[in-house]
């Protein structure tokens, strides 16, 4: 029987990706990773985590496979299954297997969107066994010291069907992810969009102007990420009400308005 894998060459995260530490998140995650701990990310849409795992996994020299989970992931999409080729039956390892085998940072974005019912494999991976049982080849596959598994969610948009449960979360340590604070972000605008310092102020003024509106009813404020779109249509010549009409009023919410409340805050900077 042939097995395949995806190589390790295909993970490897490089060049390193832009991120800035804020409150201690890089030491902790680092101190998990030797303790082989796995960790939960939580936080809003848009604020680093995805960026944050990439940064740590080449700063760890560790590849890195990520998957996006949805409801209808299943067990076998995550190990794998057995494929026809010519006239025999081939193994092709899913991500999760392939992270086991190259001693990877597996992560899986959005856990709580996955079924309950397969996100019970990753349970043995996260404890003293560490390791994944492949029922379809009767075996278990050890992890080395080096895997970690990584989840993430959104805590703001947790429902009863959708929140993780405690027999998984008490398996993790966690770490909390928010907006950066001012100077930070406005650091992280300029970087990313190539703008200008005093552009990237008044972007990031103008999206805490924004967040302050969730206590209207917006239900989630400007993410770090948005205001790097904004700016970023800004360096290429959009008009900045256009871009951030754009990026910050059409995109947050349907509700005219509410999208005019934007547009007001829009027009008193620029």
């Amino acid at each position: 029987m042939r097995v395949l894998t995806p190589p390790v060459e295909d993970f490897l995260v490089d060049p390193a990706p832009f991120y800035l530490p804020v409150a201690g998140e890089a030491e902790l995650f680092k101190q998990a990773w030797q303790a082989r701990i796995p960790v939960i990310l939580k936080g809003p849409t848009g604020c680093g985590k995805t960026r944050f795992v990439a940064w740590m996994a080449h700063k760890l020299g560790r590849p890195l496979v990520t998957v996006a989970c949805h409801e209808d992931l299943t067990a076998s999409d995550l190990i794998g299954r057995y494929l026809i080729q010519g006239d025999e039956a081939v193994w092709v390892d899913g991500p999760m297997t392939t992270a086991v085998r190259h001693g990877a940072i597996l992560y899986l974005d959005e856990i709580v969107e996955a079924r309950k019912d397969t996100m019970v494999v990753i349970h043995p991976l996260t404890d003293h066994r560490r390791g994944l049982t492949i029922d379809k080849l009767a075996h278990v596959l050890k992890a080395p010291a080096e895997f970690m598994l990584v989840v993430s969610y959104n805590p703001g948009y947790q429902s009863v069907l959708k929140e993780l449960k405690q027999s998984t979360r008490q398996r993790f340590v966690s770490l909390n992810f928010g907006c950066p604070p001012p100077e930070l972000e406005r650091k992280i605008v300029a970087e990313e969009a190539g703008v200008d310092a005093e552009t990237a102020r008044k972007l990031v003024k103008l999206g805490q102007k924004v967040r302050n509106l969730t206590d209207r009813g917006l239900e989630e404020g400007v993410s770090t990420r948005l205001l790097v779109h904004a700016a970023r249509l800004m360096g290429l010549g959009c008009p900045a009400t256009e871009a951030c009409d754009a990026a910050f009023a059409r995109t947050l919410t349907d509700d005219p308005d509410m999208q005019a409340a934007i547009r007001e805050l829009i027009s008193d900077f620029f």
